[in-house]
């Protein structure tokens, strides 16, 4: 597989062709995205409180380590996901740090649903995402048009306005060959 394919498989969205589907699509992208942004700087502005309070409590080693990564992973992540760009990628991170969160919260107060029900909700939001891409109205599906302009279907195209515009060189190329 080439570079190019797999990058295009990476960020190629599903293409569900309801205009108003891929406009909720990006609505909640851009919540969850949003809303996890401060989850991370909340724990950058007190990490050795955080590593006390959560990340020792459940056993995993280097404490000081993990918390920087979810803190990392939810301030680099979520921003990402928010403008659909690699939200692939994004959003299995962020989801492994719910997961995280989720046993946090089972260990801690068993399955007392008011405990777990927020870690869960965004849990299933990135897991959403990170199945199926960030949708027509992102940064993801440009991209991939760019790669490959044969990636996304000529009406997926038309919901994106995209009939002419961001043609990949391949795409440039194979016009010539068929032309000449």
């Amino acid at each position: 597989m080439t570079t190019s394919a797999l990058l295009t498989k990476v960020f190629k969205p599903n293409d569900n062709l309801s205009f108003w589907s891929q406009t909720a699509w990006a609505l909640l992208r851009a919540v969850v995205g949003i809303m996890m942004i401060h989850n991370g700087l909340d724990k950058l502005s007190d990490i050795q409180s955080f590593s006390q309070a959560y990340v020792e409590v459940i056993g995993l080693p280097f404490p000081i380590f993990f918390s920087y990564l979810a803190a990392f992973t939810e301030t680099i992540a979520a921003p990402l996901l928010a403008i659909g760009l690699l939200s692939r990628p994004a959003a299995l991170g962020l989801f492994g740090t719910m997961g995280v969160a989720m046993y946090h919260h089972i260990l801690v107060s068993g399955l007392n649903l008011p405990y777990l029900e927020l870690s869960a909700i965004y849990a299933a939001c990135f897991l959403f995402f990170a199945i199926n891409g960030a949708g027509l109205f992102s940064s993801d599906a440009l991209i991939a048009n760019w790669l490959d302009a044969s990636s996304l279907s000529s009406q997926a195209k038309r919901l994106m306005r995209l009939e002419q515009a961001y043609q990949s060189p391949s795409a440039e190329k194979e016009q010539v060959k068929t032309i000449g």
